[in-house]
């Protein structure tokens, strides 16, 4: 369990490190674009992203606000362990997802595909 927990947070300290490269996009930037990210997604315009992945990231999410773990977190420190690498997790794919879509925003992309109505 520490191995994974360190991999993560390895994980995620290589997705912060990006941020901070020159012309790669900014954490704030990336955050900022997860809306329109979900949302290019669902429309089917982001190819980038899976609705495996989306629906990954929605069933985390579900499973850190929900009552019911896998590990009751009336154990103190082993109950929050997982629900912390979890968020870590979803974290770390959503920044490092949002920095491939601004990056993909950036290439020239058609804003509106044809034959669909502008938003």
């Amino acid at each position: 369990m520490d191995r994974k927990r360190s991999a993560a947070a390895g994980q995620a300290w290589q997705i912060y490190s990006e941020t901070l490269q020159p012309d790669a996009p900014g954490l704030l930037e990336r955050v900022r674009a997860v809306p329109r990210m979900l949302k290019a997604v669902l429309r089917g315009r982001y190819k980038g992203m899976s609705f495996g992945t989306l629906g990954l990231l929605a069933l985390g999410l579900v499973y850190i606000v929900s009552p019911i773990d896998a590990i009751p977190d009336v154990f103190p420190i082993v109950g929050i362990v997982d629900d912390t690498g979890l968020a870590l997790w979803l974290m770390t794919v959503l920044v490092k997802s949002a920095g491939d879509f601004v990056t993909w925003e950036r290439g020239g992309r058609p804003t509106v595909l044809v034959g669909e109505p502008v938003d």
